[in-house]
C-alpha cells in the first residue's frame, strides 16, 4: 500500500467533465489499495475572476463584484448538481459554497468603502477559488462513495505576513500537517486540501504565489512521506520545449529534480518553480500526467540526473524581460558596485533572472522582467550617483524586446564543446546571442536573444533535443 498525494490543477476541476475525469483517477487509486492525500486548485479562470473582483471593489464598482459572485455561485452549483445525488450532503456543500462567497462579497465591500486593497484582504478574496473546489471535488468523490472530506491548508501551512508570495515555516508546518493529517490517512479517509494557501501566526490567510498549488502540493508530499507525488494537468508531461513554438515537442519519459528546475524558472509553465523544494531531501518521486489522458505515463521526475545521449534534453524561453547593462572603465577593481546595484534592483521589486559580466569586469548585466526595469534602472542610478559622477560608472541602459532562452540537459555537465555546438546551431540560424550565462550546475546555458529570433532559435536548438527522444 502506497501514499499518494495527487495534485489537480485548475483545468483538472474546471468543469463537471474534468472533476468526473478526477473522481475516476482518485477512486481506481483508491480501489487499488493506496492511501490519496489530494490537493486542489481553484476551477480554471476562477482565480483571475477573484482578482478582478478586488479590482472592481477598489474602483466602486459594487455590481461588478456582486454579479461576478453570482456567476461562481451558479458555475460551482451547475458542476455540484451534475456530479452528486439530492439529498443532505449535496445541500451541505452548497450551503459551504454560499458561505464562502459570502465572506468574499462582505470582504469586497471593505475594500469598496476603503477604496483600495490591502495585500491581505485581497490574499483572503483569492482564496475563496480553492476553498469552493475542495468542497466539491470531496462532494463529487463521496457520491461515487469515496470517503473524502474537504480541508483547508491555512489550517496547516503556517507562513510568515509576506502576503501574496509567503514563505513557509518549516518546522511548525510539518507538525500541523502531521498531527492532522496521519490520523485522517489511517482511518482511510481521502483528504482533498486547499493548494495555494497558508496562513500566519495570528489567522490571517496568504497565498504562495500564483502558481503556487504544485508547490503546497510538495510540502503535503513531504510531510506526509508520500511514496509519490503526481501533478494532474492538461498535458501529457514535460516536453522538449512548448509545443506552441514548436510542433515537434515531445513528451520526456524522465527528468531530474535539477533539471526541471531549470526548466520551469526559465519559462517551462507546466510545473512551479518551487514545486521540487520540499520533495527533494526525502527524494520523493514525481510525476506529471494528463487528467484527461490517464493512461498516458507522463514523466518521471527524479533525483539522479540520466544524462542525454546529446547535447541538451529540452529548451524553453521566457519572454517579457529587459536586460540592465552597468558599464564603466572605472569600475575595475572597485569593490561592491555589483552587489549594491543587485540590492537597489531588489528595491523595487525586481526579480533578476539571469547574470552576466564580462571578465574585464567592465560591465555586467542582468534580465529582470520588463515592467520592473525602468524602475530598476531609475534605483540604481540613485544608488550608484557617486559612481557615476566621479566617472567609475558610465552609464545604466536597458535593453528592451529581448527574450532568454535557455537549454537544459544532465549531458551537458562535463561535455567539452557543448557551449560551442550550441553557438554554432545558434549561428547557422542567423541568431545573435547578446549575453550567455552558465551555472555552476552546468545542467543548463541560458541566452539573451532579441525577442524577434527566439522561434527561429528554439526550432534551432529544439533539432538537437529531438535527436534524443524516442516517439
Amino acid at each position: 500500500m502506497a501514499t499518494i498525494t495527487m495534485k489537480f490543477g485548475g483545468t483538472s476541476v474546471g468543469s463537471p467533465e474534468a472533476i468526473q475525469n478526477v473522481v475516476s483517477i482518485v477512486a481506481d487509486a483508491v480501489g487499488q489499495g493506496d492511501q490519496v492525500v489530494v490537493v486542489v486548485s481553484a476551477m480554471s479562470g476562477v482565480t483571475d475572476v477573484l482578482l478582478n473582483c478586488v479590482k472592481e471593489a477598489a474602483g466602486g464598482n459594487k455590481w461588478a463584484y456582486l454579479s461576478a459572485a453570482q456567476k461562481l455561485r451558479d458555475r460551482h452549483e451547475e458542476a455540484i448538481n451534475m456530479f452528486t445525488s439530492p439529498g443532505a450532503d449535496r445541500e451541505n456543500t452548497l450551503h459551504e459554497i454560499d458561505g464562502i462567497l459570502k465572506q468574499h462579497s462582505e470582504l469586497c465591500q471593505a475594500v469598496n468603502i476603503l477604496g483600495e486593497a490591502t495585500s491581505r484582504i485581497t490574499d483572503s478574496i483569492v482564496a475563496a477559488g480553492e476553498r469552493m473546489s475542495a468542497r466539491m471535488v470531496a462532494a463529487a468523490l463521496r457520491n461515487q462513495g469515496v470517503n473524502a472530506r474537504a480541508y483547508e491548508a491555512s489550517r496547516m501551512v503556517l507562513t510568515d505576513d509576506r502576503f501574496t508570495s509567503a514563505t513557509v515555516q518549516w518546522e511548525q508546518t510539518e507538525a500541523n500537517i502531521r498531527r492532522t493529517l496521519l490520523p485522517v490517512i489511517e482511518n482511510g479517509i481521502i483528504p482533498v486540501i486547499t493548494g495555494f494557501i497558508g496562513a500566519t501566526a495570528d489567522g490571517h490567510v496568504t497565498t504562495l504565489g500564483r502558481g503556487g498549488g504544485d508547490y503546497s502540493a510538495a510540502i503535503f508530499a513531504a510531510c506526509v512521506d508520500s511514496d509519490e507525488m503526481i501533478v494532474w494537468t492538461d498535458v501529457n508531461g514535460v516536453m522538449t520545449t512548448d509545443p506552441r513554438m514548436d510542433k515537434r515537442a515531445r513528451v520526456l519519459p524522465y527528468i531530474s529534480y535539477q533539471e526541471v528546475g531549470e526548466l520551469a524558472f526559465y519559462g517551462a509553465k507546466v510545473l512551479h518553480p518551487k514545486t521540487v523544494q520540499p520533495i527533494l531531501n526525502k527524494r520523493i518521486p514525481l510525476r506529471v500526467r494528463n487528467t484527461f489522458n490517464s493512461a498516458h505515463s507522463g514523466t518521471l521526475i527524479g533525483p539522479d540526473a540520466e544524462p542525454s545521449t546529446t547535447v541538451v534534453k529540452a529548451v524553453t524561453a521566457v519572454r517579457n524581460v529587459a536586460l540592465l547593462i552597468v558599464s564603466g572603465r572605472g569600475m575595475m577593481g572597485v569593490p561592491g558596485i555589483a552587489g549594491r546595484t543587485f540590492l537597489a534592483t531588489a528595491q523595487v521589486g525586481a526579480n533578476i533572472l539571469m547574470i552576466s559580466q564580462a571578465s574585464s569586469e567592465q560591465n555586467f548585466c542582468f534580465v529582470v522582467t520588463d515592467d520592473r526595469a525602468d524602475f530598476a534602472k531609475h534605483s540604481i542610478e540613485r544608488e550608484l550617483a557617486g559612481d557615476i559622477e566621479r566617472g567609475d560608472v558610465d552609464s545604466v541602459n536597458v535593453v528592451g524586446e529581448v527574450a532568454i532562452l535557455t537549454v537544459v540537459g544532465a549531458g551537458m555537465a562535463g561535455t567539452p564543446g557543448v557551449a560551442g555546438r550550441v553557438f554554432t546551431t545558434l549561428g547557422d540560424a542567423g541568431v545573435n546571442v547578446i549575453a550567455i550565462a552558465q551555472g555552476a550546475s552546468e545542467v543548463s546555458i541560458s541566452f539573451v536573444i532579441n525577442e524577434v529570433d527566439l522561434k527561429q532559435a528554439v526550432i534551432a536548438l529544439h533539432n538537437l533535443a529531438l535527436e534524443a527522444v524516442i516517439a
